[in-house]
Parts: structure tokens; sequence; C-alpha cells
């Protein structure tokens, strides 16, 4: 019976998240399952994946077939280019140490591009935090400007309005 490597749904609603499982091709989505392997999430930035490298390699090895979805999962944690290493190792082309050679390089690669990425995206964070404080702070100096006009202004019409009634208080006893 042909195996598939499928993703099993998990969590509330609006809010999934997915086991990666080895079934049956004729298994339901989230019925009967041989092993699971990892897990999927993706409600985070980057999406979350935890996948067991060795039995995803395995099970890909003995024919295994994936989901679109988990096809793409595999190919970017980078199964299929460790098989595709493999397969040449196997035909001569290079000699294992090679292969492992080239993996970690593309590996290496991978993680500083994932490292910059996430640099950036703080960068960018940041960057828009900064910019809404200064904006904030335009606004409140802007409050605070209306503010003080407006107490100005009550302050004035308060001196006015004390200055003739001690005009008329001081013109009374000139009149007596």
């Amino acid at each position: 019976m042909a195996t598939r490597i499928r993703l099993q749904r998990h969590g509330r609603k609006n809010y999934a998240f997915y086991s990666i499982v080895i079934a049956h091709s004729d298994a339901p989505r989230d019925g009967r399952f041989i092993e699971k392997i990892g897990t999927y999430n993706p409600n985070t930035n980057p999406a979350t994946i935890d996948l067991n490298f060795e039995r995803a390699l395995y099970w890909v090895l003995v024919g295994a077939q994936p989901t679109d979805t988990v096809h793409s999962i595999l190919s970017k944690e980078g199964v299929y280019l460790k098989k595709h290493l493999m397969g040449g190792v196997k035909k001569g082309a290079f000699d294992e140490a090679a292969a492992e050679a080239k993996f970690s390089a593309w590996k290496a690669e991978k993680e500083t591009k994932a490292q910059k990425f996430a640099d950036k995206k703080a960068a960018d964070k940041a960057a828009d935090m900064a910019a809404r404080l200064a904006a904030e702070k335009k606004v409140n100096a802007a409050i605070a400007a209306k503010i003080a006009e407006k107490k100005a202004a009550a302050a004035a019409a308060q001196a006015e309005a004390e200055a003739p009634a001690e005009e008329t208080a001081e013109e009374a006893p000139a009149e007596a």
C-alpha cells in the first residue's frame, strides 16, 4: 500500500497548526497515521517548522509521496537536496565528504539569509517605532501649544475683567 507524507490539522478555528505525518494513502486527513515526523505552524512569521530530518529523509528515500505543501516544506528544509546529493554519491559523481560539504554550505547560507531577514525585520520594527514616537511627540507638542494658548487667552481675559473693576473702584472715590 502506498504511503503519503501529509499534514494533519490541529488547533482552533482560524488558527490551525499541523503535524507532519506518514499515513497510508487511503487514510483520512486527520485519521490514523504511521509516524509523526514534525510540526508546521503557519501562524508565525516566518512559519515555524519542526522536522525530524533523518526520519523525513528515510521516508522520502523509501518512496513516500508528499502532498504539495509538505513537498514545499521538505524542500525548504533541505530533505530533497540531501536526497539529490546522496544519489550523486551512489552514482559516483562525488564522494560522501563532498556531498556533506555541499549540504553544510547550503545550510549555512540558508541560516545567514534567515538571520539577515530577522535583523531587517527587527530594524524595520525599530524604525517604525521611532517614527511613531516622533509623530506622537509632534502631536503632543501641538496639543500643548493649543493648551498654552487657551491658558494665555483665559489669563488675559481674567486680567482684563479685573482691570476695569479696579478702574471703577478708583474712579468712585475721586468723584466723592
